[in-house]
């Protein structure tokens, strides 16, 4: 039986701009510590999340949070490698809040941070492996990545911007023997969870006259790996100002804040 071709492209147009992917921010951002990683979360569509791994880490949005812009769930931030409980404790609280519909409302659910977050994984393998607080072995790994991989995949196709915080990692090529500078995962999630986010930046910092300034680079160098698919023709330049709603606001893009 023939196609109706019009029809057929017609609901193709459709489904692609009703997919939430397709209308939403999703970001890996890494870099070293004081580059403004967490203090993003002010730039970002409101109201923000954050499911804090790291101990202390979210200090810096503290006044954010009193006015009731940010919202901080912090106790995944203490971990007992011996007896671990974060990551599933997280993952429970995180499937309970996507079914009850709680990203429906939310403008910006941000991670803080992958190492963290990674590192509690880590535990929940090595606890089922019988050596809690053990040193990682190369078969534990595998079900590690996996346990991320997947839930990385979930939170990238939520209804609101999702951001994930990382830390920097140095890598060398063996063919070329060139050193680059990348978010730090383990194993070959470095090279597999990148793929999954449409914005990858560095966050960095430059110091004049006035003092210290924040920067994303959204472009790769010779160096750094960063991406932009938001900023294509050139609409960012290779460093623009830690801003999301800004680049958001570039790149034609709603920057509304959701209501509660």
């Amino acid at each position: 039986m023939p196609l109706d071709i019009k029809k057929e492209l017609s609901e193709l147009q459709t489904m692609y701009k009703d997919n939430a992917r397709t209308n939403s921010f999703n970001a890996l951002i890494y870099g070293a510590m004081g580059t403004g990683k967490t203090n993003i979360a002010r730039t970002c569509r409101k109201p923000v999340l954050i499911h804090s791994f790291d101990p202390g880490g979210t200090k810096t949005v503290r006044d954010e949070v009193e006015k009731g812009t940010v919202y901080v769930d912090n106790r995944f931030e203490n971990e007992d490698a011996l007896n671990p409980t974060a990551f599933q404790a997280w993952d429970k609280e995180y499937h309970r809040l996507k079914q009850g519909g709680m990203f429906d409302k939310i403008g910006t659910f941000i991670i803080d941070s992958a190492t963290t977050w990674s590192a509690a994984a880590m535990n929940v393998t090595l606890k089922k492996a019988g050596r809690p607080g053990g040193t990682p072995q190369q078969n534990d790994y595998l079900p590690t990545m996996v346990l991320l991989e997947n839930a990385i995949k979930d939170i990238t196709s939520l209804p609101c911007d999702v951001i994930l915080i990382c830390h920097e990692d140095t890598d060398k090529d063996e063919a070329s023997g060139k050193m680059f500078v990348g978010p730090l995962f383990i194993g070959k999630l470095k090279y597999r969870i990148p793929i999954l986010f449409d914005e990858i930046y560095y966050a960095c910092t430059k110091e004049n006259s006035s003092g210290v300034n924040y920067f994303f680079l959204t472009r790769a160098t010779g160096l750094y790996k960063a991406r932009t698919r938001l900023g294509k023709g050139g609409i960012f330049d290779t460093y623009e100002v830690q801003d999301v709603k800004a680049l958001l606001k570039k790149a034609g893009y709603n920057t509304e804040d959701k209501t509660i």
